[in-house]
């Protein structure tokens, strides 16, 4: 068996500069669901967060986690279904399996920063993979949306089993998806592209007895 180790990928830009305006995932849902607004009434709200960068990163965590401080200033979180972030919240890493993290970062700095974690990370064994185009964030904030929740997925999102900082993968309805709770009052739904639109019609029946509302 060669010692030999591979170094060679290709990394492309997934976002270039285009005159073809992108479309979130709900663009479709929006016209045919509908888009409650936010009311006064409105127990719970939802806010689509579409176009962030997607990274999965599969590694060792000491050699990930000395590349992610170096280029991001925070590191990997060690423990299972654990949440690490910046300190404006708009940088994320979490953990998904042993040696897989999920990496979320504003729309358009993925592909720089894939460039500088691969050179921050030479010739260690890991991998990276730009999943932005498949993958997007809902949100769901309000005194009523831990009770849509409940509605939704068999797993326990009591605060005692649920606190803030955790991140798991879950059955939601009749999918699957990735359940975070970033803050006190928010939660965040990472799911499939393909998924969108079902899981957008099951948030607003499931939240119509709260008056959902939709934040543009």
């Amino acid at each position: 068996m060669s010692e030999q180790t591979a170094n060679w990928f290709n990394l492309y830009d997934a976002r270039p500069d285009t005159e073809v305006p992108a479309e979130s995932p709900l663009a479709w849902s929006y016209q045919n669901s509908g888009r409650p607004s936010v009311s006064q009434r409105s127990r719970v709200v939802l806010r689509e967060r579409p176009m962030l960068g997607h990274l999965i990163l599969r590694g060792g965590a000491i050699v990930l986690d000395e590349a992610v401080r170096r280029v991001l200033g925070f590191g990997v979180p060690g423990r299972p279904n654990s949440l690490s972030q910046d300190e404006g919240g708009e940088r994320s890493i979490q953990w998904l399996s042993p040696d897989e993290w999920l990496l979320i970062v504003p729309g358009g700095e993925e592909f720089s920063l894939e460039s500088r974690l691969r050179e921050a990370l030479g010739d260690a064994h890991y991998a990276i993979v730009n999943v932005s185009g498949g993958q997007t964030l809902l949100e769901l904030e309000g005194d009523k949306a831990r009770e849509l929740l409940m509605k939704s997925t068999p797993y326990d999102v009591h605060p005692d089993a649920f606190p803030v900082g955790k991140g798991v993968t879950t059955v939601f309805a009749k999918s699957n998806l990735i359940l975070r709770r970033p803050t006190e009052t928010r939660w965040e739904l990472v799911l499939r592209r393909s998924f969108a639109d079902y899981c957008y019609r099951w948030i607003l029946d499931a939240g119509r007895e709260y008056a959902i509302g939709v934040e543009a």
